[in-house]
């Protein structure tokens, strides 16, 4: 655990050949090895078959690059593959009649695998014999530089050529006789090279890449290395001539940058060193800093400081910090033969002092030292490896220059990119042993490191609605990861306890989730490899990778299990109370007092001593979030040492002594002469003091009868009349403390005697019942839900009257909405009843009793009929929902205590209605409907049954067992529909079941409409051979149609469900018998619901049923084609055209319902007619539609006349 080799994150460790400084290390994979050998090699066995067909070779590449992409993170796997792959693409590539498009397709196929597994590795894999150089060169010919569809191609080709370049042989002897005939010669191979590979660095496409690595491998070659000169000639004045303000130019400079800095990577250093001072000074001139191009940026600084190394003889600083081996072999044999001798530093002569260090070091240096500050982390990443790599070559007293001039991007007068950077940088000098232990105590002259990265770990920066940093604490860790991999325990013991509190405190304080689990990370390795972190183990085991990705298990939970080692009790303390509590987030200072109510009862001497004092300052403090956090914290802090105190049987003024009393007292009075509950910044403070008097009455402090009660409770109310004034997102927030307050305020203090209510208590209620006919919905809100907090011993006496007062709230007005008053309303309904209790014989005004039960029963089932819709929505929904959860509260209560309160009819109405609810269309409202119904189906005591007379008991609890209530996902209508539409076959729920159904199947949701109608098709297959439960079934569908005359919100959906099973055969067991009364009274039920509506959609609707009707013979058929021919005149066209093509339909449909010897004709019309001319024109179609069909033409019926 201790050991993991890899870094902490954003800090990837360089490779044996650098790494790039923008890659970052995958985390661990799950795969053990290549699992998809044989179908890749079927895959590309099969490329010859693909070339004629576009669509599969696409299928084959997508999923060739589905393979791959797995193995991204775990690229070594492919390793023992890529020979096999690589052969069988490059056997088309070199075979002569492979057509071009194939070859393209297989270079499309290496690149895919290069672009997993890295170019340097598969590089090695491609032939590189001298009989391979000619016919890539030869491929060259045919490729299409602007062509980009074979990008790849050309990629792969230069990197294919760059490995050619290689070969031990001079390129001479294969240019053979380059004069072929007379007066012409032919391009040598060296220039034929040099030629592609310049005309590829200006490239718009990820060949200019390719062709950089050619360059750094071609002109580095002994025998082509007189060419350098002129390449690099040629790249500077191309870099000279270029501007990085257009597209080409940034292209171009993109291209020779990449070209210079592999030169000077992989060439000879003094083969470059003659050059290396013109570079500089031209890459000077070329002002990239300017540049907002990030890629240039880092370009730039990538080639200084190989510049720099090309300075610098290559050596290995002989001052530098040597930890020992990396191998734990050689470790652990050098530990047996000298297991005394310490691996420190040890100052030694340096035979290399003496060598003159070039004037452009310093150049280097400063540029690179500018990189560390750059935007972009990239760029400044770059820089910091180039301080590590160039620090590494000079002398010790100038790299301890260095090192001091990197400490200088410590200030606060610097950015965070400033900071960023110095963090990156002194890892990567730690890490290669640059960082001597002597620079390490606070003796140092120069700003000690230590500190400097306790500061980073805190480091944050507030910039308007946010702030910045967070890159800079994840260095930070980074950093202290990297100095528990380079140096001896015994350096790094003077500073164990200040790091080790640092990143317990950054594990589980901080912010940003990425930071936590950096700050683990590296906490993880300095307990490997340094073995000196208090308790290390122990907090690793808690303090996981995945335990601190939740923010508040870190503060709530990981904290507390930490502070019980005494090492970091006191510095998480100070840090909360110092950095958190404080803080721009106003979720963070909630968690820091929480936190804080966890911690102090570790230490509560020093929280009553240091920590109260300075929470009290802080409450004055004219910063706003500071303001709040600290009465937040003061009132968690305050309750936790009372806790601790009675837990403990200790007085309370052991931790809270009568200058903390005074000044806890005093905070409400101060915020107020200050006029600081006003404003936006009132809202906090509004909030954080209601959570203060909470607190503190649950802490019984010694304030009865105290003016400040008056106070506390002027602020509650102030606060809850004025809730319309409060920003929407923290309103509710701001409730719901206010009313915990008020509860926790009126139990302590608004007693005269034990049970008894005081005079204030009485006023109180009067105020409060007054304030439920506020023209304000928020107001009625807030006094609702404060009504039904408070406790017993008020209530007791006027019960009748609140719950009169709230019954009143709950009532739907069609001047208001005020949807979130009635559902605060039922709430506090559901709650007062919990709190007064229950006693069949008691009085009204007292508990809930025969005399008011079965009143609250009708209130709160009334709100299950609550379907208001405004801008928002169904905000109904909410009443109902709340009136659902209210019910299941009442009903257990009860159940529990006095079953026979719940009379047959009341619980048979509480079952339908919630049968109704988990049948409708709203995924979530019928999931809670379905909880509910189970809960009050399955809920049992000791004796049975607690809710009595549920109807049909034994076949719910066969249709519904209670190994299944768990399971099922009621918010899937595929789950839920099924399990629903069974209780249409039992007689008490079928009318509300029916209901519901009919808002879902005739929605809008595809999955809700789908699901219900086969559900409920499912149930009408069932009876169709049952002539009783079929006639049943309908006469509770026209009931249902009748009770919703008119009602769109019901009707509408309900004529799309009568389309649907007219259309399923449902009811064709009526069509065998002429003018059913289902029938009948169907139609009559149909013309009065779209009689004179101007609804579209009510009469798209209808028109189908009507259609749908026709099937049945008898009188209906012939009042149902007149309904259809009155609607063929329509005052709306829509209408008009969509009767006729249904009618068409319904003809075809259904035989026998014109006579064949005029079906033609009847057609006829309604298909070559335009139904959508003017009415005059139409009429006339119509009434030969008339004649046809046997049916008397209307007549059109004056208007009476005016006056």
């Amino acid at each position: 655990m201790g050991v993991n080799p890899e870094p902490a994150a954003g800090a990837p460790e360089d490779s044996p050949e650098d790494s790039p400084e923008d890659g970052a290390p995958a985390r661990g994979g799950t795969f053990e090895a290549f699992g998809d050998s044989a179908e890749t090699r079927a895959l590309l066995g099969r490329l010859p078959e693909l070339l004629g067909d576009r669509a599969a070779r696409e299928s084959a590449l997508q999923r060739f690059r589905v393979i791959m992409d797995k193995y991204q993170q775990q690229p070594h796997l492919l390793d023992p593959h890529l020979e096999w792959m690589m052969n069988l693409l490059l056997e088309i590539v070199q075979d002569k009649t492979s057509p071009a498009d194939l070859v393209h397709l297989a270079f499309k196929f290496l690149y895919i695998i290069t672009k997993v597994r890295g170019y340097k590795t598969f590089l090695r894999l491609f032939p590189h014999e001298v009989a391979d150089v000619q016919p890539v060169l030869d491929m060259f010919t045919n490729q299409n530089p602007k062509d980009h569809e074979t990008w790849e191609t050309r990629y792969m080709l230069l990197l294919w050529l760059s490995m050619t370049c290689l070969i031990p042989f001079d390129f001479t002897r294969l240019d053979g006789n380059l004069h072929t005939q007379p007066g012409q010669t032919r391009m040598s191979i060296t220039d034929h090279i040099l030629q592609i590979a310049q005309s590829y660095l200006v490239v718009s496409d990820k060949a200019r890449d390719a062709a950089a690595v050619l360059v750094s491998k071609f002109i580095t070659r002994p025998d082509v290395k007189q060419k350098m000169a002129d390449f690099l000639d040629w790249s500077l004045c191309t870099l000279a001539r270029s501007s990085f303000q257009t597209i080409e130019g940034v292209i171009t400079m993109d291209g020779m940058l990449q070209a210079l800095a592999q030169i000077f990577k992989h060439g000879k250093r003094d083969d470059c060193l003659p050059y290396a001072a013109t570079v500089l000074k031209c890459l000077d001139g070329c002002r990239i800093p300017d540049s907002n191009q990030t890629l240039l940026r880092k370009l730039r600084v990538k080639l200084v400081q190989r510049l720099g190394l090309t300075f610098l003889k290559p050596r290995v600083a002989k001052w530098r910090y040597q930890r020992g081996c990396r191998s734990l072999a050689a470790n652990l044999q050098a530990s047996s033969q000298s297991p005394k001798e310490a691996r420190t530093h040890v100052e030694t002569p340096d035979s290399e002092e003496g060598y003159d260090v070039p004037e452009e070091v310093e150049s280097v240096i400063e540029q690179l030292l500018v990189g560390l500050k750059d935007k972009d982390t990239v760029v400044r990443w770059s820089a910091a490896k180039g301080i590590g790599r160039v620090a590494g070559r000079l002398p010790q007293e100038l790299a301890d220059d260095v090192v001091g001039s990197v400490l200088d991007c410590f200030s606060f007068q610097e950015t965070d990119n400033a900071w960023h950077g110095g963090c990156l940088a002194l890892a990567e000098l730690g890490r290669r042993g640059l960082l001597l232990p002597p620079r390490l105590p606070d003796a140092c002259l120069l700003c000690p490191v230590v500190p400097v990265i306790l500061r980073a770990l805190t480091y944050e920066e507030k910039r308007g609605a946010c702030s910045v940093g967070d890159n800079v604490r994840d260095a930070a860790c980074y950093v202290c990861w990297a100095f528990a991999r380079a140096y001896e325990p015994q350096e790094l013991k003077p500073f164990v306890a200040e790091i080790s509190s640092a990143l317990v405190i950054a594990t589980v304080f901080d912010r940003n989730v990425n930071c936590r689990r950096a700050a683990s990370a590296a906490f993880q390795e300095n307990v490997g490899r340094q073995g000196t972190f208090p308790h290390g183990i122990d907090i690793l085991t808690t303090a996981d990778y995945f335990a601190v990705g939740n923010r508040s298990n870190c503060f709530l939970v990981i904290s507390m299990f930490i502070a019980g080692f005494p090492e970091y009790t006191r510095p998480m303390i100070d840090h909360l109370l110092t950095m958190k509590i404080s803080h721009w987030d106003g979720v963070i200072r909630e968690l820091s007092a929480k936190a804080l109510h966890n911690l102090v009862q570790q230490a509560p001497e020093y929280s009553a001593a240091q920590v109260f004092p300075r929470l009290l300052s802080m409450t004055r403090s004219t910063d706003l979030h500071t303001r709040h956090g600290a009465v937040l914290t003061c009132a968690e802090v305050a309750h936790s040492l009372y806790r601790l105190a009675v837990r403990e049987d200790r007085p309370v003024a052991d931790y809270l002594d009568e200058t903390v009393v005074q000044g806890l007292k005093q905070i409400h009075q101060q915020l107020h002469d200050r006029q600081l509950y006003r404003g936006l910044g009132g809202e906090l403070m509004r909030q954080a003091v209601c959570v203060l008097i909470e607190n503190l009455s649950l802490s019984k402090m010694p304030f009865r009868g105290d003016a400040v009660i008056d106070g506390w409770l002027w602020l509650i109310s102030d606060t809850l009349r004025n809730l319309h004034h409060v920003s929407s997102h923290s309103r509710q927030q701001i409730k719901e403390a206010a009313v915990s307050a008020l509860a926790a305020l009126c139990s302590e203090y608004c007693t005269e005697e034990p049970g008894k209510a005081a005079t204030a208590g009485q006023g109180l209620m009067d105020a409060y019942l007054a304030e439920l006919q506020s023209p304000e919905e928020m107001t009625r809100c807030g006094f609702a839900m404060a009504l039904g907090a408070l406790p017993g011993f008020l209530l007791r006496g006027r019960l009748q009257q609140v719950l009169a007062g709230l019954r009143a709230v709950t009532l739907c007005s069609e001047d208001v909405s005020f949807a979130e008053s009635r559902r605060d309303a039922v709430k506090a309904i559901a709650r007062i009843c919990q709190t007064v209790g229950v006693r069949a014989e008691g009085t009204p005004d007292e508990v809930v009793c025969k005399g008011n039960v079965s009143q609250i029963y009708c209130t709160l089932l009334d709100c299950l009929r609550d379907y208001t819709t405004d801008s928002r929505g169904d905000v109904g929904a909410w009443v109902r929902e709340a009136a659902m959860t209210s019910l299941m509260d009442l009903t257990l209560l009860l159940g529990r205590d006095q079953p026979e309160l719940i009379e047959a009819p009341t619980c048979q109405r509480v079952m339908c209605c919630l049968a109704q609810q988990a049948s409708e269309k709203i995924d979530h409202f019928r999931a809670h409907a379905a909880h509910v119904f189970m809960t009050l189906l399955h809920a049992a005591g000791p004796a049975g049954p607690t809710v009595p007379h549920v109807p049909h008991r034994a076949e719910l609890e066969q249709l519904f067992p209670r190994s299944e209530a768990a399971s099922v996902n009621w918010t899937a209508p595929s789950q839920a529909f099924p399990r629903i539409t069974q209780l249409l076959g039992l007689p008490a729920y079928r009318y509300h079941v029916l209901l519901g159904l009919a808002v879902s199947v005739g929605g809008l949701t595809e999955s809700t409409v789908r699901h219900s109608t086969q559900s409920l098709f499912v149930h009408m297959k069932g009876i169709q051979n049952d002539r009783q439960a079929l006639e049943s079934f309908s006469g509770t569908l026209l009931q249902v149609f009748e009770d919703n005359l008119l009602n769109d919100r019901v009707s509408v959906p309900l004529l799309k469900m009568l389309d649907q099973m007219l259309a399923n055969g449902c009811f064709d067991v009526f069509t065998a018998e002429e003018d059913h009364p289902f029938c009948v009274k169907l139609l009559e039920l149909c013309k009065a619901e779209t009689s004179k509506s101007k609804d579209v959609q009510k009469l798209r609707s209808s028109i189908a049923v009507f259609c749908g009707m026709a099937q049945f013979p008898g009188g209906v058929r012939r009042k149902v084609l007149l309904q259809l021919l009155l609607l063929l005149c329509h005052p709306f066209p829509v209408i008009r055209k969509t009767t006729a093509s249904q009618v068409y339909e319904m003809l075809l449909t259904y035989s026998g319902v014109v006579g064949a010897d005029v079906l033609d004709e009847v057609l006829a019309v309604l298909s070559d007619t335009a139904w959508d001319l003017e009415l005059l024109l139409v009429r006339g179609h119509r009434n030969r539609l008339c004649d046809l069909l046997g049916v008397p033409r209307p007549q059109l019926v004056p208007k009476p006349a005016v006056g």
